[in-house]
């Protein structure tokens, strides 16, 4: 007797960069074909325009284009004159190029704590942090929230650690561009913002690109040399030592029309993610957005207890199901950081959530018929 053999169910994509591009459309093609029309592909008339849309969309008075992400950290740290026997402030549990930049300038990265419902910086612990820099007879210069996950960091608390310490702020917003803190967007809340445009990101071109939002002109002026090799009147007069990091013109072109639907996306991430918390609040712990805050969902990051991930993980994989670890090891475990300072106390939350983070599907275009099939599959695999 012949018996149903039920099909493999579909893969599901991590993030589903290719519906965006669907419903895009014509404004895509229309756009790169406008760009190799004029041919101007370096510094071409969209990047501006796309500087002067994305400044207005998050309230800024400015938005300076690069080469990506980590070159917008970079860049202002180089504005900054951050160098050897310099501290930069910021959290271990964040992607490498956020104390990368920082390595890379010869100045030094003292790793603090984060809030285990938020995943950002706990600002109790960056007072710490600037204790441990005096300790080992370091200065103190600036501090790099990094808004995990799409969630803000806590910007009244630590804007006021960094006015009583006398630290610059510059916010890590990669994953976070496009979320509200009390009703104010990133990019308008700190003197100077980096943001990318990673393909993955929630805003992402089609390569590398990045920006700083800021209201300083005169960091303006300061950005806009470092990043054509420190040119002065022209590219020829060289007043300070630069980099190659410009926002080339395709990308600029892709990103004005990104743009124009970033809105939406955001608001149909937003719905994505309460149902997650629906289905999923009772197995497992859920993402917390305080009263007052909004996140773009860069991740729907879930907490486990420990020892449970790797069960998870690959009962998931076998149902067509991706789910990916955003950080398996926090900074300070890394073999290229573990030389760096961490504060006096430790960093214990860090540790712990290592230890317990698992990510699940999360974009604009995550239907519920989808959602609800990564649903059943979590809900099936955590049953005791």
């Amino acid at each position: 007797m012949n018996q149903s053999v039920r099909a493999p169910l579909a893969p599901i994509s991590f993030i589903d960069v290719a519906a965006q591009r669907r419903r895009l459309g014509r404004a895509i093609d229309d756009a790169l074909a406008r760009v190799t029309t004029h041919c101007q592909f370096i510094q071409g008339p969209e990047v501006a325009e796309f500087e002067g849309d994305l400044a207005a969309f998050c309230g800024a008075r400015y938005a300076v284009g690069c080469a990506s992400g980590t070159d917008a950290l970079m860049l202002v740290l180089m504005a900054k004159g951050i160098g050897p026997g310099d501290v930069v402030i910021c959290p271990a549990f964040t992607f490498c190029a956020t104390a990368e930049v920082i390595v890379l300038l010869g100045a030094t990265p003292v790793f603090a704590d984060v809030d285990a419902d938020t995943f950002n910086l706990n600002a109790a612990s960056v007072k710490r942090a600037v204790a441990t820099a005096k300790r080992h007879g370091l200065k103190p210069k600036v501090l790099i929230p990094v808004d995990l996950f799409g969630l803000p960091a806590d910007y009244d608390a630590l804007l006021a650690v960094a006015k009583a310490e006398g630290l610059f702020v510059l916010d890590d917003a990669a994953q976070g561009f496009g979320a509200l803190y009390k009703g104010r967007k990133l990019g308008a809340i700190t003197p100077a913002t980096a943001t990318s445009f990673f393909p993955a990101k929630p805003l992402g071109c089609y390569g590398d690109g990045g920006a700083v939002l800021t209201d300083d002109a005169d960091l303006v002026d300061v950005l806009k040399s470092l990043r054509v090799h420190g040119q002065g009147a022209d590219k020829y007069d060289n007043v300070r030592i630069g980099m190659t990091s410009r926002l080339d013109t395709m990308q600029a072109a892709v990103l004005i029309e990104k743009l124009k639907i970033f809105a939406d996306e955001i608001a149909a991430r937003d719905q994505a993610a309460r149902r997650y918390a629906e289905g999923l609040r009772d197995v497992a712990i859920v993402p917390v957005v305080p009263e007052g805050y909004t996140s773009v969902w860069a991740q729907y990051t879930i907490r486990l207890k420990p020892g449970v991930r790797d069960g998870l993980a690959a009962k998931l994989k076998a149902q067509g199901v991706p789910t990916a670890i955003y950080y398996p090891k926090p900074l300070h475990r890394l073999e290229a950081y573990r030389r760096f300072p961490v504060v006096d106390n430790g960093i214990p939350v860090t540790d712990q959530l290592a230890e317990e983070v698992i990510s699940l599907p999360m974009h604009a275009y995550l239907d519920a018929p989808t959602q609800d099939r990564i649903i059943e599959a979590v809900r099936a695999a955590l049953k005791p």
